[in-house]
């Protein structure tokens, strides 16, 4: 069928949407509704299509499209749940399970005939993480399942006055209901909060006289203080006490209105260095640095004992013959500190006996690559480009050039530009089948880096590769494994993703053919850098990168801009091509 998608965003649910439908030899477009309600009808006019679908929409449909055309709208509830805020609400009320519909588009809100649903269980995880993962597998069978019935034509959906349906109204989830009470809430109730409103809208709260909004929210097993006291930082995240413990909060961002000149989010703690030092913390330079001089720096091993309960964004474990380096950055997003520490983590593992070793194995993002928040807030946006994406082809090479061991990229959730890259530089790729998988960085007015002039035609072809980066269109999980993008598929819930990483590796591990493979990696390398060697592709693509970077006419700087600071820019119709069976 010409299917369309509606979409306030090309987010992550939209995009699954689009590659699995596509999957499906459906021909897809898409449309923005966020570029108005004339865009839609304007999109409507030109692709006359059989049949629209909205993954995520925060504005209704005009009335007149609804009415010409079947529109099927994704609610994140379950049948009968009404209000913009379901999942919020969910989280808050701590549901052990929670649901999406699929209904057909009308005057009310959320009140449409039933054409598809599903459930999921809901994980102690912040609301975005459930969002792509639990949410988005129910929210993707839906979809399909309700396409095939439309298809079919003889399923008549399930109006919403059937008395099996419970109807219930939900408000606006408001920031007054997300406020922290830090001298009464105990830490369970302040990590609810925080991971309710994680990623958006995050909870309003006021830090050194100044109101910020907190994203994220991990506990923290032995620090202490007064109730709301800030008491250290660790890698770019702040430690703040509650009455009967601590939390680490990952991320910060200022509001729109308060003068700062980068209101969007990025690490807590370079957000706090740039605020004045509170009285009585003795002399330094607020804001000289990425983080505030006056709390201390309190780091934790790499290889954490069992019994600790505390935030660490890289940690290294070791099984038997099998090492894991399990990293977790909001977003996915790797700036210069991510990368550099993730190369030194990488390098301790490497110092390890071990015969495979994993990368990534925890659910959502895997890697979006270099930091757009971080390089948008610096005072220099092309040098900071250029940093970051040094240290990102650093840590990419290091991953190439390792011969002694076999290296698993496990990417758990979604991976984008020279996070794709950053996987394809292991030697295996295993993906969780719920993944979407964005290897291009055109959107963002870029050439791109990390080796992807070796990495992706090595894999899938030099015509394939070419048509990848240029139509810039995501790929599923299922496209991926097919091209060659991806060597195994993981077909499990995101809770279960580590665990069967872990039995997987076990697998590996027990191979009797690793050793061979472990020794042909040398020799292919070897052969690979006769023909060209990999300093030369890193030197071709990373002038284009610089080209790019400290001209300040590139649409990226533009580009980028507008994506941290969720400015609409460009045309209503995000994707460069249709998507379809091939």
């Amino acid at each position: 069928m010409d299917i369309l998608l509606v979409a306030s965003a090309f987010n992550s649910l939209s995009q699954r949407v689009y590659a699995e439908l596509s999957d499906h030899g459906h021909r897809v477009d898409v449309v923005l509704a966020s570029h108005g309600p004339d865009a839609v009808r304007a999109a409507v006019r030109e692709v006359r299509p059989e049949l629209i679908v909205a993954p995520m929409l925060k504005s209704a449909l005009p009335e007149d499209v609804w009415q010409e055309h079947t529109c099927l709208v994704v609610h994140p509830g379950p049948p009968g749940d009404r209000g913009p805020s379901s999942l919020d609400w969910a989280i808050a009320e701590e549901a052990s399970e929670w649901g999406v519909t699929v209904l057909q588009a009308e005057a009310a809100m959320d009140a449409g005939d039933i054409w598809a649903d599903g459930s999921f269980p809901v994980p102690p995880a912040g609301k975005g993480d459930v969002y792509r993962g639990e949410a988005s597998d129910a929210a993707a069978a839906a979809v399909l399942q309700a396409v095939r019935r439309y298809a079919d034509g003889s399923f008549k959906p399930r109006p919403q006055s059937d008395p099996g349906t419970r109807v219930v109204w939900r408000d606006f989830f408001r920031q007054e209901q997300r406020r922290i009470d830090w001298d009464n809430d105990d830490t369970a109730t302040v990590l609810r909060k925080l991971r309710g409103a994680d990623s958006q809208p995050g909870v309003l709260d006021e830090l050194c006289g100044r109101e910020v909004f907190l994203h994220g929210g991990h506990p923290e097993d032995r620090l202490r203080g007064q109730p709301g006291e800030l008491l250290a930082t660790r890698s770019g995240a702040l430690c703040r006490a509650t009455r009967d413990g601590a939390v680490w909060i990952p991320e910060l961002r200022p509001r729109k209105n308060s003068g700062d000149p980068a209101p969007f989010r990025r690490p807590a703690a370079s957000v706090l260095a740039s605020f004045p030092a509170p009285p009585g913390s003795g002399p330094g330079m607020p804001g000289s640095n990425d983080r505030p001089y006056w709390l201390p720096e309190i780091a934790v091993p790499l290889e954490l004992p069992p019994n600790r309960t505390t935030w660490s964004d890289i940690r290294y474990r070791q099984r038997d013959d099998i090492g894991f380096l399990h990293f977790s950055f909001p977003s996915g997003a790797m700036s210069t500190n991510h990368c550099r520490r993730l190369l030194a983590a990488y390098r301790y593992a490497l110092t390890r006996s071990t015969s495979v070793l994993v990368l990534g194995g925890a659910r959502d993002f895997f890697s979006n690559g270099i930091h757009l928040n971080v390089i948008e807030a610096s005072s220099d946006p092309a040098g900071e480009s250029w940093t970051n994406l040094v240290a990102m082809n650093d840590l990419v090479e290091a991953v190439l050039r390792t011969t002694d061991r076999l290296v698993v990229a496990a990417l758990g959730g979604n991976a984008a530009a020279g996070g794709v890259m950053l996987a394809l530089a292991a030697d295996e790729v295993w993906c969780r089948t719920g993944s979407v998988l964005n290897p291009h960085y055109r959107n963002m007015g870029l050439y791109g880096s990390e080796y992807w002039t070796y990495s992706l035609p090595r894999r899938v072809g030099a015509e394939t590769a070419e048509r990848l980066t240029s139509e810039a269109l995501p790929v599923s999980a299922a496209t991926a494994e097919r091209i060659g993008l991806v060597d195994r598929l993981v077909p499990v819930p995101s809770q279960q993703f580590t665990g069967e990483v872990e039995r997987l590796a076990a697998e590996v591990a027990g191979d009797p053919d690793l050793a061979r493979r472990i020794t042909a990696k040398a020799t292919a390398l070897h052969a690979d850098e006769l023909q060209r060697p990999l300093a030369e592709y890193r030197r071709s693509e990373l002038a284009r990168m610089r080209a790019v970077f400290f001209d300040p006419q590139a649409p990226y700087h533009e580009l980028r801009s507008a994506f941290v600071r969720k400015n609409p820019t460009g045309s209503a119709r995000p994707l460069a091509a249709r998507g379809g069976a091939g």
